[in-house]
């Protein structure tokens, strides 16, 4: 049997003044980290977000499309943050910082997204999806850090970036110290490893540059 809608005192109904974006992420969350990945259905988020169902169409077409919107919102937050970069800070230092910040912004919802992700990783059209919205989350990442997401170039920066960032997910998931230090080890670890691999091509390509420059 459907819930009543909550009512404040006198029996009328409690308005909730959120936006409706925000009333369906928040409710998707709660659901995943209750009853996992499989409890979150549009019904329940609607019931959840003291919505009804007809609220959500056209816009909202299934539980990806508001998986979606939080990353969004999370992709949001990181942009929004004042980094205060120094001159003298790297790219390395830039992404550091960023990825750093996203980790931050999605501590709160660690529960939640530890089941959400342990439910994806089941279901071949919502991985497909999240890579997806993934990818230009790290787009934004990599703007965030000062650094192009444009061309061809930002296409492969886009791919190297998301693949560091799920190889440093899988530990953040587990890391249940405070200040994430596991999760910083490894972010710091993985982005010296991308930082000596552009050393290499980029030498490379400088060197070849120079051979055809005496050739000609």
């Amino acid at each position: 049997m459907a819930k009543k809608p909550s009512t404040g005192k006198g029996g009328a109904r409690k308005t909730d003044t959120r936006d409706i974006e925000t009333r369906l992420i928040d409710a998707m969350l709660n659901l995943a980290a209750r009853e996992g990945w499989q409890g979150v259905t549009l019904p329940a988020i609607a019931e959840g977000a003291g919505a009804k169902l007809s609220e959500l169409y056209p816009a909202w077409r299934s539980r990806m499309a508001v998986l979606a919107a939080f990353m969004r919102r999370i992709d949001r937050e990181v942009v929004e943050t004042d980094f205060a970069f120094a001159p003298e800070d790297t790219a390395r230092d830039r992404l550091f910082e960023v990825l750093m910040g996203r980790f931050d912004a999605l501590q709160p919802h660690r529960e939640a997204i530890q089941r959400i992700r342990a439910g994806t990783m089941r279901d071949p059209i919502a991985s497909v999806a999240m890579m997806r919205q993934l990818g230009c989350s790290m787009a934004w990442m990599l703007e965030a850090a000062h650094l192009s997401s444009d061309g061809v170039a930002g296409k492969v920066k886009i791919t190297g970036l998301t693949g560091l960032w799920l190889r440093c997910m899988a530990v953040w998931i587990e890391d249940d110290s405070k200040d994430m230090s596991r999760t910083m080890a490894a972010l710091d670890r993985d982005l010296g490893r991308v930082d000596r691999w552009a050393d290499v091509i980029f030498r490379r390509h400088r060197a070849g540059d120079d051979e055809s420059a005496e050739a000609a």
